[in-house]
């Protein structure tokens, strides 16, 4: 292994999630809901979908409950 891939190694995953990706992540653990979630971000709720695909596959998890428990298990929310 290169000294790169070894940091990369010791980041938690959500260090790897794009700014929107990681505001996805945040409401979604806040409660929200995708409707609400698109409103706020002024996106479709497709785009948010994808947003939220792209989460559940970055951070190796399969629905909602284990994003948030992830968001709550890493400080992410209040």
């Amino acid at each position: 292994l290169s000294r790169t891939q070894v940091t990369d190694t010791d980041q938690p995953l959500h260090t790897s999630l794009s700014d929107r990706e990681y505001q996805t992540l945040c409401l979604i653990a806040a409660g929200k809901g995708l409707t609400e979630i698109s409103e706020e971000m002024c996106l479709s709720p497709k785009t948010v979908s994808v947003y939220r695909t792209r989460l559940l596959e970055k951070l190796k998890l399969t629905n909602n409950s284990e994003l948030i428990r992830y968001a709550i298990m890493h400080h992410l929310v209040d």
